[in-house]
């Protein structure tokens, strides 16, 4: 299969682009930069020059393939509006390139759409009122190709995609732990996230576009929820600090923004069972707190 990718070149990207190489398909990944254009290169991907605002860019990369993953996503996190009128924008203009067409694509949201408090299926709505609910627009719109003959689907990710060289959410945690001096969590860190290691994740986005179903919502998750609390104690005994409990007020100013104390606080357990069963998606990397204490997050140099 020729895939069309966007966000190939990202942190989760270049695991995807080599795994579906490895796996016998073609890649063209859409780059914004020469930097972007080198790492796609490097991986054995065709660049394709262009960006989610370049909408005949888009178009032409998905019109071209036997299939399209769109990762991409960015913006201005201070306005939601930006990224929801950004994301959905990009999906309708690929899925639009496919109509009828009975190609797969599939497009990325996150679990942080799911509602708080218990442990949500693929089979549930996403909470639109809830901290990502600016994910759920391009959800909405790539689902809805199905009706017109696309093969669509979407991939919710996990928080924590965790891995070698990750600066994601992760990351910045051990990098504020490493700043202030101490490990932190929100009241008494019983809240959980879910996470799945990028390997695991390329794995599943490779069977997604084999063989993902029209209409189909899957779960990018091998854990269903860590305490957020064994997280920052992890952390915490490796990097030698104390770990400590932190009030909602003063995680708004502990963390990188008051938006981060938010998410640190939020208790999102996830299933991806229907995911694991339908597509026959087996994790078996490494957990979470296995790679905070093993992997490189507490040994690469602070940024």
């Amino acid at each position: 299969m020729h895939v069309f990718v966007t966000g190939g070149s990202g942190l989760t990207g270049p695991t995807v682009v080599a795994e579906l190489i490895a796996a016998g398909h073609t890649v063209t990944g859409l780059a914004r930069s020469d930097t972007a254009a080198a790492r796609l290169e490097s991986l054995g991907a065709t660049p394709h020059r262009g960006s989610l605002e370049d909408l005949d860019s888009l178009r032409s990369g998905a019109e071209a393939a036997d299939g399209v993953l769109h990762m991409a996503f960015g913006g201005d996190f201070a306005d939601p509006d930006d990224l929801e009128r950004r994301d959905r924008t990009a999906i309708e203009a690929l899925g639009r390139a496919l109509a009828h067409s009975g190609k797969p694509f599939v497009s990325t949201s996150g679990t942080l759409v799911m509602p708080g408090g218990r442990e949500s299926t693929e089979r549930d709505e996403p909470d639109t009122a809830g901290i990502a609910g600016f994910r759920i627009p391009g959800e909405r719109a790539c689902l809805g190709f199905a009706a017109q003959g696309v093969r669509a689907s979407v991939v919710r990710l996990a928080p924590t995609v965790h891995g070698p060289g990750d600066y994601g959410f992760i990351g910045m945690l051990v990098a504020t732990a490493r700043k202030t001096g101490v490990s932190a969590y929100v009241g008494d860190g019983s809240n959980r996230w879910p996470a799945v290691h990028r390997r695991d994740a390329a794995v599943l986005f490779r069977l997604a576009l084999e063989k993902g179903v029209a209409g189909g919502v899957l779960h990018g998750v091998a854990e269903s929820g860590v305490r957020f609390k064994g997280i920052a104690e992890t952390i915490a005994r490796g990097l030698g600090l104390p770990a400590v409990s932190l009030t909602p007020e003063e995680a708004a100013t502990h963390f990188v923004s008051p938006a981060m104390a938010t998410f640190y606080g939020f208790d999102g357990p996830v299933s991806g069972a229907h995911t694991q069963e339908l597509l026959g998606w087996t994790p078996n990397h490494p957990t979470l707190l296995e790679d905070v204490e093993h992997g490189d997050y507490l040994t690469a140099p602070a940024s």
